[in-house]
């Protein structure tokens, strides 16, 4: 975000796109990943229209905010599917954006597809072993996917590009000699170096598909201060810094040494516990060896009253056996008395019906005798029973 970073981190992003713009004259340009849209404002100064895609909608909105130019657009899309048609624009840029992807390729791929025939393709990523150096002690930077070194940039970029110019981007040094009063024309002298790519700290390509014409250096001077007294002002800045941490480092000996002392009475009180716990662990070992005596001791009951236990069970097995056998004799023998029985009772019912049949043949004989007897008795006392009787005719009536 413009104002809103380190000078020097502001200055390496916006060198690429003064790079970029010496290419972008009058030409169709796609800014893929424009970010914030600076960039791609300054490409419009010079380019006849200029298209700036990014996947964050936030960093849209304020790109369309901050640089409403006539022949500038920005839109939301991913790097690796932009919703134009085939060979749109003259020059593509895409700046710190591979290392990003999971895909380099897709990237590459999209941006050979929108690519005119005679146009250029600019992209740049940073060194992937000045990278690390760098970030030794913050560590990996958690949303680049995959940094590529020298040869593996190249090699990736000729899979999609029949030719490709590499260059290297570093910071350098320079001594600036600017008029007083008139500001005139500028005058770069570059002192004869050899690039080494292991030590560049980015990577910068200009692809095509057809052969291009010269790779000039470019140099950007960020601006025409005295870089001499801002590094001493810097320095002044690291001075009171120095003195800062200087004070909090004694604060920390103090205590540092402090805690030492504590550290010290601390291992002391460890080393009596240690003997308490010493003494502890033999105590624990004699009450463990009586555990196991014990153990051995219950293990013996537990062997002898399993087999009082089986003595007893096969006790109650067999007086239970006894119990059942005896029960089914018992209901054998109550069965044959309780057939006797009904025998029994059917006997003394027919005895009893007997009984009163011939109880009842007793009282009928019996009144019939009394009939009889009444009629002796009448036959007796009449008259003509006396005088047979008296001259020895007729029969003898007596009671018997």
């Amino acid at each position: 975000m413009p104002g809103q970073v380190d000078p020097d981190l502001w200055n390496e992003h916006f060198a690429r796109y003064s790079f970029a713009a010496r290419l972008a004259r009058q030409k169709r340009v796609l800014d893929i990943a424009c970010g914030s849209g600076y960039g791609s404002a300054e490409l419009a100064a010079v380019a006849r229209t200029v298209t700036g895609i990014d996947v964050s909608s936030d960093a849209i909105t304020y790109a369309k905010e901050h640089y409403p130019l006539p022949n500038l657009t920005f839109e939301c899309a991913p790097a690796d599917a932009i919703p134009h048609t085939d060979q749109s624009y003259d020059l593509i840029v895409a700046f710190e954006v591979i290392e990003h992807l999971e895909s380099a390729r897709s990237l590459l791929s999209e941006a050979r597809r929108l690519l005119a025939p005679g146009g250029q393709f600019i992209v740049s990523t940073p060194n992937k072993l000045y990278y690390e150096e760098t970030r030794r002690i913050s560590g990996p930077n958690p949303f680049h996917v995959h940094e590529l070194e020298f040869e593996e940039f190249r090699t990736l970029l000729a899979e999609f590009f029949p030719y490709v110019s590499l260059f290297l981007q570093n910071h350098i040094s320079s001594i600036a000699f600017q008029p007083a009063e008139m500001a005139g024309s500028t005058e770069v002298r570059m002192a004869e170096s050899h690039a080494v790519p292991t030590e560049a700290h980015f990577f910068l390509a200009v692809c095509a598909l057809k052969p291009q014409t010269g790779s000039p250096t470019f140099v950007y001077l960020p601006s025409t201060s005295n870089v001499l007294r801002e590094r001493e002002h810097h320095i002044q800045l690291l001075e009171h810094e120095v003195a800062a941490k200087t004070q909090w480092l004694e604060k920390a000996l103090a205590d540092h040494q402090q805690l030492v002392r504590e550290h010290e009475a601390q291992t002391e009180e460890l080393k009596q516990r240690s003997r308490w716990a010493e003494e502890l662990n033999g105590r624990l070992k004699a009450a463990s060896e009586r555990i196991v005596q014990l153990q051995d001791e219950l293990a013996t009951e537990q062997k002898a009253y399993e087999v009082k236990v089986d003595e007893l069970h096969q006790d109650i097995l067999s007086k239970t056996k006894w119990a059942l056998d005896t029960e089914e004799r018992l209901t054998a023998e109550l069965t044959g008395k309780l057939k006797e029985l009904a025998e029994c009772v059917e006997i003394l019912h027919r005895t009893e019906a007997q009984l009163e049949e011939r109880t009842s043949w007793a009282l009928a004989l019996q009144a019939h005798l009394e009939q009889m007897e009444a009629k002796v008795s009448a036959v007796s006392a009449s008259r003509w029973h006396r005088l047979g009787r008296t001259l020895g005719v007729g029969p003898e009536l007596t009671k018997s």
